[in-house]
């Protein structure tokens, strides 16, 4: 007999972060650029329908991540929506009948402002520690390109005022390198139910230098 699968925290106080990978971790069976309009639309459509407010969005070749509030407290319902319809469009796209993603999404509640920048810095660098971008703003695949200029965003993404106005100081930031140890401790962090970075002497320093600016 399986575990029990955890509840869903409903809540509309903090934002969460999101993610799914595909089916046994393969790239989607589609062009990336493909993916990346058909996610576009239905976070545009989760935007409009369900008040979803979008922080952060980046697509990987097998996976994305995806900073939300939902002040409607209705995680589930939108995600609901997002997961299945694009999972549709995919295998309309492909013609098939796969399953798209391997699992159901994860989320978890970011609680605090500090820990919400470590969630920040850890989607928009997650291309160049991939290895797929020499740099976080250069990435087709991620709403910080389209909120700089450098490509049309369709995605409807809330005011940035994290990366506004001290943009040059901020990519700086975002672009420092970080630690492996300190990368995977958030990494760890973000797939708990709620963000928490294990107490100790590692924790009175940010675990991605957010004061390093």
């Amino acid at each position: 007999m399986g575990m029990p699968r955890a509840k869903t925290i409903l809540q509309s106080q903090y934002p969460y972060h999101v993610g799914a990978r595909s089916h046994n971790k393969v790239w989607f069976t589609i062009p990336i650029e493909d993916v990346w309009r058909i996610m576009g639309r239905e976070l545009y459509y989760i935007n409009k329908v369900y008040n979803v407010k979008i922080h952060a969005f980046v697509l990987m070749s097998n996976h994305f991540h995806l900073l939300i509030s939902t002040p409607d407290s209705n995680i589930d319902k939108a995600m609901w929506h997002f997961m299945t319809n694009v999972s549709r469009q995919i295998n309309e796209r492909a013609n098939t009948i796969n399953q798209i993603f391997g699992s159901r999404y994860f989320k978890c509640v970011i609680q605090s402002y500090h820990y919400f920048m470590h969630a920040y810095k850890y989607v928009y660098r997650n291309p160049v520690e991939g290895g797929l971008s020499d740099n976080c703003q250069s990435y087709p695949y991620s709403t910080l390109s389209g909120l700089l200029g450098a490509r049309h965003l369709l995605i409807p993404v809330e005011e940035d005022t994290l990366m506004f106005p001290a943009v040059e100081d901020n990519l700086k930031w975002l672009n420092r390198d970080v630690e492996k140890d300190k990368w995977d401790e958030v990494k760890a962090a973000l797939r708990k139910t709620s963000f928490v970075i294990a107490k100790g002497e590692a924790n009175k320093k940010s675990a991605l230098e957010i004061n390093a600016l």
